[in-house]
């Protein structure tokens, strides 16, 4: 499969005219946009996407043999011919989204009606040669075609160092795509894409080994390295109190200023505390997808967590700062790239039921963690959580392909299979009994 990472370069603070070249090309956006809706009945006739492309362009762009139908390029002389084609591709896509959006509303399958905004935020792309041009090997600078208010003109700009050591470090020989200028936390930086093709695992299931993660809000991950027996090989608590406790400094002041002076003011705190959280779920993440690498995992077996609705009681707060999805996306990236797969299972009852079929468990009021199943043993809830996680993989990969009759025949042998959401780890182990029983007679 093919894998696609990013990362942005920083851009130093100097005197270069970054903010005429956005302002130019949003409005060259907004016109086309503008452009494109009255001329979409004729448009959206047109199935092929290069033939729509090259239309659009020349109902805008004259040349010799064709006689523009919009004075584009009266409102912008001298634009680049690749920053042109950018604008045009942006508002193309932004006309067939809302004309697609308003199909859907007007046949009652979309809540609202939808709004075109000719106000955008594109960003242009800086293409090769002709907009952007690399400075040397070892130098922390770039060139790029700028426009300062008359005509454009080449401008060489400085990056920062670090942000280029790890270029220099990580995708040395990698090439890189047209980098596309971005804008965060009041900084412009220059975001370069790199492609690459990597095989994943394709390991039999009998023959795999995995690592299921429970995603916690006190431990932020604790990895389980199993088998297809239910042999558990290794297992790891993933933590970063560190980081945690000065997140919640934060919400904290950020409370104390709330309850004095009201939420209006408080933009900039929040900003502050959602990179703090960012950054968490980053390393948290990166720790997952490392403890994988290093135990050889073919798979990392994560669980969908789907929590819709209004969050109560004294825990609402975390709740609502924990960036699990995010965590599970960073480390699926992260897993693709070096040929682990990913999967997820369902969440219900995973931490509810002990791994070893005893029953629900009880947790324990002063450290959530902890919980003491019905046979008075007293373990690591999300530990036991792990377990029944790997289990419901290795369970649903070991049925699904077999016959009818065979998969009926072993759900009477262990019945709890039947319902995936109730099994745990315990019937995993009954399950392989009884394929191993199988396959020897």
């Amino acid at each position: 499969m093919q894998v696609t990472s990013s990362y942005g370069v920083e851009i130093r603070k100097q005197n270069i005219p970054i903010r005429y070249t956005l302002r130019i090309y949003r409005s060259a956006v907004s016109y086309l946009i503008q452009v494109y809706t009255e001329a979409w009945g004729e448009l959206s006739e047109i199935s092929n996407a290069r033939k729509r492309f090259n239309e659009a362009e020349h109902l805008v762009h004259g040349t010799k043999k064709n006689q523009a139908r919009y004075d584009f390029d009266l409102h912008f002389p001298k634009l680049p011919s690749y920053l042109r084609r950018s604008a045009i591709q942006h508002a193309l896509g932004s006309v067939a989204s809302y004309e697609t959006r308003l199909k859907l509303w007007e046949n009652g399958k979309l809540t609202g009606k939808p709004k075109l905004t000719q106000e955008n935020h594109a960003m242009p792309v800086f293409y090769r040669d002709v907009m952007y041009r690399e400075a040397g090997e070892t130098e922390d600078a770039a060139c790029l075609k700028l426009y300062d208010g008359h005509d454009w003109k080449w401008f060489r700009v400085r990056l920062l160092h670090t942000d280029m050591e790890y270029l220099r470090k990580h995708w040395a020989g990698e090439k890189a795509s047209a980098p596309t200028l971005e804008k965060r936390h009041h900084k412009y930086f220059l975001r370069f894409s790199y492609t690459e093709e990597k095989n994943l695992s394709k390991t039999a299931v009998k023959a795999q080994t995995i690592c299921s993660v429970d995603l916690g809000i006190n431990t932020d991950a604790v990895c389980t390295i199993m088998r297809a027996d239910g042999t558990v090989l290794g297992r790891r608590f993933i933590s970063f109190p560190s980081d945690k406790d000065r997140l919640y400094r934060v919400l904290g002041r950020i409370r104390r200023f709330q309850r004095q002076h009201g939420a209006g003011q408080t933009h900039n705190r929040w900003a502050y505390a959602k990179r703090l959280n960012m950054e968490l779920s980053r390393n948290v993440s990166g720790a997952i997808a490392a403890y994988a690498r290093e135990q050889q995992a073919d798979v990392i077996v994560f669980e969908y967590l789907e929590m819709q609705g209004k969050k109560t009681g004294s825990r609402k707060q975390r709740l609502h700062m924990w960036r699990k999805r995010d965590i599970q996306k960073l480390c699926e990236h992260q897993a693709h790239r070096s040929g682990i797969r990913v999967s997820r299972v369902s969440a219900r009852n995973t931490s509810r039921l002990a791994f070893d079929g005893s029953g629900r468990v009880a947790r324990n009021p002063e450290n959530h963690s902890l919980c003491t199943f019905t046979t008075g043993k007293q373990y690591n809830c999300d530990l036991s959580a792990a377990y029944n996680i790997g289990a419901r993989y290795f369970i649903r990969e070991l049925i699904k392909p077999l016959p009818e009759t065979e998969r009926s025949s072993l759900e009477a042998k262990v019945p709890a299979v039947k319902r995936r959401t109730s099994c745990v780890y315990a019937d995993l182990r009954l399950l392989s009994q009884e394929l191993g029983s199988r396959y020897t007679a």
